[in-house]
């Protein structure tokens, strides 16, 4: 029997339900958790109304909560964390799937907190790598919920989580500690074959590396990650292959992974030349095919479409899964976990 070993479980994967099609379902101890966060817990000096609703949604977490409740919090911040949870659990409410909830909010350009939108983002891709066994893929797909630091290093292009390896000003303990910025109580280790096991348990700290150079397995493991998005989000069947080489590449459609990349590939698509710092600021290329071009606009039929993921001036990579919903040339996006 194939041995599996759970991984993320700080997401609240565990505490959902998975529907016949696939798509995770809200359940009541998952709604839970966000009344568990520090700031949803009501402090010592909180007032009467505050602990009442608190405890009267641990109670019934899909109870409705009128505007006159949360107005009548005495605290200003509590009213505002409390009318934000609000708004988001009944989103989340509003449909009979998480993914379904994630599609609507990217179509429909929904404003929320960028933490709940990660953490969904967490918890979906959770349920979509649930049978990968493959370390790399799921470290590749931190990148799509937290923001990383890039550096180079003994040749190499390497990712770091940046929330991780926040602090400075001890005395580093490796050249890339150093390079890194990371203070010494903090331990990274850039993810490999020697070291693929220990991933499993230290998964939710988020505290190991990722090669992301060029023709190596991070690069691969990534694609991976976004063709496993595409078809679960949007079940269109495609394949992704990493691109090594810029020049040549005709970018009939494209899509950026991020702020910086969009930039680049608007620059391209309007005929500019890149610099060579501009060329250095791209994390990675891949060609998109799809498997059927029936759902494909008129104006990429038969044509591949290329994905740029590319860091900002300061070495931040940051990107924006959504942009996969909205930029792919497909005439229907509404999924199938709707």
């Amino acid at each position: 029997m194939k041995e599996t070993r759970d991984f993320w479980l700080s997401c609240g994967h565990h505490l959902l339900d998975r529907g016949t099609d696939g798509g995770l379902m809200l359940t009541d101890e998952f709604l839970k958790t966000y009344l568990a966060r520090p700031e949803m817990l009501p402090p010592p000096d909180a007032c009467a109304a505050e602990r009442a609703l608190h405890g009267a949604l641990l109670a019934q977490p899909r109870r409705p909560v009128e505007a006159s409740q949360i107005a009548g919090l005495a605290d200003a911040d509590a009213r505002e964390n409390w009318e934000l949870l609000i708004e988001w659990r009944d989103h989340l409410l509003a449909y009979p799937t998480l993914e379904a909830a994630y599609l609507a909010i990217v179509q429909h350009a929904r404003k929320f907190p960028r933490i709940f939108l990660d953490q969904l983002v967490q918890v979906i891709l959770r349920n979509i790598l649930d049978d990968c066994d493959d370390v790399f893929v799921l470290r590749a797909a931190e990148l799509l919920f937290r923001s990383q630091r890039l550096t180079s290093y003994a040749g190499s292009l390497v990712a770091a989580d940046e929330e991780a390896i926040q602090g400075s000003g001890a005395r580093p303990l490796s050249p890339l500690v150093a390079m890194l910025g990371i203070s010494a109580g903090t331990e990274v280790d850039v993810l490999s074959e020697d070291n693929a096991a220990m991933y499993w348990e230290r998964s939710d700290a988020f505290d190991m590396a990722l090669d992301l150079t060029g023709g190596r397995r991070g690069l691969a493991a990534l694609g991976e990650v976004v063709m496993r998005w595409v078809r679960h989000l949007l079940a269109i069947d495609v394949t992704i292959d990493a691109v090594t080489e810029l020049r040549d590449v005709n970018l009939t459609w494209y899509v950026g992974l991020d702020a910086d990349a969009t930039r680049i590939g608007d620059a391209l698509w309007n005929g500019s030349e890149l610099d060579q710092a501009a060329r250095g600021m791209i994390v990675g290329l891949y060609r998109l095919t799809f498997a059927d071009d029936a759902e494909l606009v008129e104006q990429a039929r038969g044509a591949p479409t290329y994905l740029i993921a590319a860091m900002s001036i300061d070495k931040t990579l940051r990107l924006k899964p959504q942009n996969l919903i909205t930029g792919l040339p497909v005439r229907h996006c509404s999924g199938a976990l709707n």
